[in-house]
């Protein structure tokens, strides 16, 4: 078989992938899949306009910003689209730097976020605003906000004293809590129910060479929360995001969780989508024109997402 060669971006290295790869369900689908690192938001979007990826794991609402917003931070739109949910944010929460007692410890503080005007910091700010916090949005709040990239980028921040909190999940979740840091809240028990990564695609020609891939990692997270992949799911997140075996366990359980897990038929649900437009709308009122973007007419989904 022929196989075609795709370019995904990724803001931490991806489980799935890699589960989907040791699985032998990339060549089974004819595909050959290399995994590169976004720096941030408006890096990855501008790789997936120049061609410079073929897919991208993003936020939901990465994808609306980009086809909907001209003042997004590239100041460009483009035919982006949801061709698959992937996961419900596996762990996402907001976490403090070692020594925060409670959501007081941030009054004046920083808190980091990719960017200011994204999905993750809009959960941030819902997530604080649950715990009496003001965010620092239509004017002064409780805190400061600081752009400090991808979710590994913040996860080091946070840990050297760059920001007093920040928005993690996909396992850094779990190194920040063994390095002391704490808990202050979950998106998916704040913002629920919530839409964590979807595949995202530019332009009918690319949304079709990357079907097989959606079929291939819809595939392969079923097999993941039936359980038939555990050994293999436990020995590619060691891999991938160098955790101990009991760090490891907990992030594969995470994998099977319905609430905060993977999404095994793939389909963007519209209450989901619905929270992560609704976040958007609630903190960037200015985006009132995109209360429309979830309208099928609009585009948004691809037409053979799953």
């Amino acid at each position: 078989m022929r196989h075609r060669s795709l370019t995904v971006g990724v803001f931490s290295p991806s489980v799935l992938l890699r589960v989907t790869r040791a699985a032998g369900l990339f060549d089974q689908h004819g595909l050959t899949v290399t995994e590169v690192p976004a720096a941030s938001s408006p890096a990855q979007f501008r790789d997936l306009f120049d061609g410079a990826i073929d897919a991208a794991f993003t936020s939901p609402d990465n994808v609306i910003a980009y086809r909907f917003a001209p003042d997004n931070p590239l100041g460009r739109t483009g035919d982006v689209r949801i061709l698959a949910a992937l996961d419900r944010g596996l762990g996402l929460g907001v976490y403090a730097a070692p020594g925060v007692t409670g959501p007081d410890d941030l009054r004046g503080a920083v808190a980091g976020v990719d960017v200011p005007d994204s999905g993750f910091a809009f959960g941030l700010y819902a997530a604080l605003e649950s715990l009496g916090l003001k965010a620092p949005c239509a004017g002064p709040g409780d805190y400061e906000v600081a752009a400090l990239g991808s979710t590994p980028r913040r996860l080091a921040a946070l840990l050297d004293g760059r920001c007093a909190a920040t928005v993690l999940g996909a396992g850094s979740e779990l190194r920040a809590e063994a390095a002391g840091a704490v808990r202050l809240a979950g998106l998916t028990e704040v913002c629920g129910p919530y839409l964590g990564t979807v595949l995202t695609a530019v332009g009918p020609r690319r949304a079709r060479a990357a079907h097989a891939l959606t079929s291939a990692l819809a595939q392969t997270a079923r097999l993941i929360v039936s359980g038939v992949l555990d050994h293999l799911v436990l020995e590619q997140t060691r891999a991938a995001l160098d955790l101990p075996d009991d760090l490891a366990a907990r992030y594969a359980a995470r994998l099977r969780d319905p609430a905060d897990g993977l999404v095994p038929d793939g389909a963007a649900d519209r209450a989901a989508l619905d929270t992560v437009l609704g976040l958007r709308l609630r903190y960037r009122p200015g985006d009132a024109a995109l209360a429309t973007a979830l309208d099928p007419a609009r585009g948004l989904l691809d037409p053979q997402a799953c």
